[in-house]
């Protein structure tokens, strides 16, 4: 019998429906035995978003959970009831997840079994030992992925939900407790306790859950620090560490009732902000061999699904927009984009940076340094920077510290690394951008600094008027757009004309297909500060040179953009056009005083 081809999965982050729906996905089922064999009490596992971790979380949850197979009772035996404060009847335990050993007399089935058959030729069956784990352990499953609001009120109320749903799940240990711990567990999972209740509760469940199955307990955490970049991103930080640092540290420091836990996020967020006092923590960041090849596609896995789909002769392609990302010593794939492009029948585009509001890291990129900007104008080129690195990610000095803003941008899957190496007592790799779907998200938030607040049409006139020689219009434009744009800026008053030139550098990055950006090299007589070399020899080559106004000299915008203007011509910047057998040339000298503008082109 020919077997069913499967489908293609898009957003499916449940691991029994994955299998169950004949969706293909990539065997990661050997991160069971790495965690196993690691022995850690906690690990934590960073990784960028859609990489994958919810769904290898999900399948760490079906692998190692104590169910029941949730037959019908058995027929004649009293059900199980419960009455809400509202008296609504409760799920009876036959059709709760999960439930305690001891009342499973009144069901059939087996535990544990039920479960088994989603693990079927799979990599870790293979590994028997592994497979004696499978089904024996009480589980917490939280996931904080969608806690993204605007408030801490809004945060506070979706991280109490999630804890109510997993107190909802495991309903059926409620008789085994005491009267007070009843009332608390009611009130928990009515959504009705208070702050000091919901920050003991990873911790209260833990201990009730291993005095209902006689063995310690699993604690899974998904997206752990989803709602802290929000609280960053939206004025809460503080309010929303100070309960993270309490709700899991309580629940996942000195637990006797924990065998042990994992988390996955996108950071580490630093020690001091959240794992104060978690000595037993395991770290696996990006820089680590832990789980290396467990997260994102490796290079056979996508060969495998190329061929399964028929899509084999995109591959060199496929390589070049989406592989790239260092983990460990593997190179992998951003997954997501690699499931988007079978689903679009090998359609090439960026499907990873419009996954979600990049409204951080676009407000990021627009406040950093005029270094910076520089540094990534360079990496847009294709090249590198050496950067010293760590791990631990302060939220709060990402704006004001650029060396922290690197390392965010590495660990937010922004930026890729190599030749990983310790000199002396820190840290450092060469930095750059992993392939061409990541330079379209800085592209884009390049463009954005000066489309904000103006029209995309009028910045695309600018970039034509320039490139065909149109002065008298480029001038307009030009000048109205940065008299707009730098309202929003804070312009470097030591050093403007780096700030001028980062900015105008991120302006013509648009122009990179049609032209080669070159900036600060040596031609003629000097260095130049920007040139725009047509791929088409027959096309305008452009100078732009840019000046502070020398207020002291009582120099005024005009005389400061002839003095550029004076500066190409003496120092003979044309040189290198013509050396590359252009004729027409275009010199623009621009000069910059506060958040005004000047343009006079030779």
């Amino acid at each position: 019998m020919e077997q069913k081809k499967k489908y293609i999965s898009i957003g499916i982050d449940d691991f029994k429906q994955l299998v169950e729906g004949n969706y293909y996905f990539a065997d990661k089922s050997l991160l069971i035995k790495e965690l196993l064999d690691s022995k850690a009490a906690v690990t934590l596992i960073p990784r960028p978003r859609r990489f994958g971790k919810t769904l290898n979380l999900s399948m760490l949850r079906y692998f190692f959970e104590k169910v029941i197979d949730r037959s019908y009772p058995v027929s004649g035996e009293k059900q199980f009831e419960s009455k809400s404060s509202q008296g609504d009847t409760l799920p009876s335990p036959a059709h709760t997840e999960c439930f305690p050993q001891e009342n499973v007399s009144r069901y059939q089935g087996e535990w544990g079994l039920s479960r088994r058959p989603l693990f079927n030729g799979l990599k870790i069956e293979q590994h028997h030992d592994c497979m004696q784990e499978q089904g024996k352990y009480p589980i917490i499953w939280l996931t904080f992925k969608d806690v993204k609001t605007q408030k801490w009120e809004d945060c506070y109320r979706l991280i109490r939900k999630q804890i109510s749903s997993e107190f909802e799940r495991h309903v059926g240990i409620v008789e085994l407790l005491s009267d007070a711990e009843k009332e608390l567990f009611e009130r928990i999972r009515q959504g009705n306790g208070d702050l000091a209740d919901f920050m003991r509760s990873l911790l209260d469940l833990s201990a009730y859950l291993e005095r209902a199955y006689k063995t310690r307990v699993i604690i899974l955490i998904d997206e752990y620090d989803a709602p802290i970049h929000a609280g960053y991103l939206n004025g809460y930080y503080d309010e929303v560490v100070s309960f993270m640092r309490v709700f899991m540290g309580a629940g996942l420091k000195g637990n006797s009732a924990l065998n042990f836990g994992v988390m996955t996020g996108i950071l580490r967020v630093a020690k001091e902000s959240i794992f104060s006092g978690l000595n037993n923590l395991r770290v696996c960041t990006l820089m680590q061999d832990g789980y290396s090849n467990q997260f994102g596609f490796l290079e056979d896995e996508v060969k495998a699904m190329l061929t399964y789909f028929g899509l084999e002769n995109h591959l060199d392609e496929v390589r070049q927009w989406y592989n790239g990302y260092q983990s460990g010593s593997y190179k992998v794939y951003n997954p997501w984009s690699i499931i988007n492009l079978v689903d679009n029948k090998g359609k090439i585009q960026a499907y990873w940076v419009n996954t979600s509001d990049n409204t951080l890291i676009k407000n990021l990129l627009k406040k950093c340094s005029p270094e910076m900007k520089e540094e990534l104008e360079v990496l847009m080129k294709g090249g590198s920077v050496k950067k010293h690195i760590q791990e631990n990610i302060v939220m709060t000095e990402i704006e004001r510290n650029d060396e922290v803003l690197w390392n965010f941008l590495l660990f937010c899957g922004y930026l890729t690394f190599e030749n990983y190496r310790r000199e002396e007592t820190e840290w450092f790799a060469e930095l750059s951008i992993p392939n061409l779907e990541v330079v379209v998200a800085y592209k884009t938030s390049f463009r954005s600094w000066f489309i904000e607040e103006s029209s995309v049409r009028d910045y695309q006139k600018m970039l034509e008027s320039l490139i065909e020689g149109h002065a008298e219009e480029f001038q307009d434009f030009f000048m109205n757009l940065t008299q707009t744009t730098l309202s929003t800026f804070d312009v470097n008053k030591n050093e403007p004309e780096r700030f001028y030139h980062a900015l105008v550098l991120g302006m013509l990055s648009s122009l990179s297909s049609s032209h080669e950006v070159r900036s600060n090299r040596e031609s003629g007589w000097g260095r130049y500060d920007v040139m725009l070399i047509p791929k088409d020899r027959s096309k305008l080559g452009v100078i732009l040179e840019f000046k502070k106004v020398q207020v002291r000299k009582k120099e005024t915008l005009e005389s400061a953009a002839q003095s550029a203007l004076k500066q190409i011509e003496e120092k003979q910047y044309e040189t290198e056009l013509r050396a590359l057998g252009l004729t027409r040339i275009l010199k623009v000298g621009i000069s910059f005083l506060g958040k005004e503008s000047w343009v006079l082109i030779g």
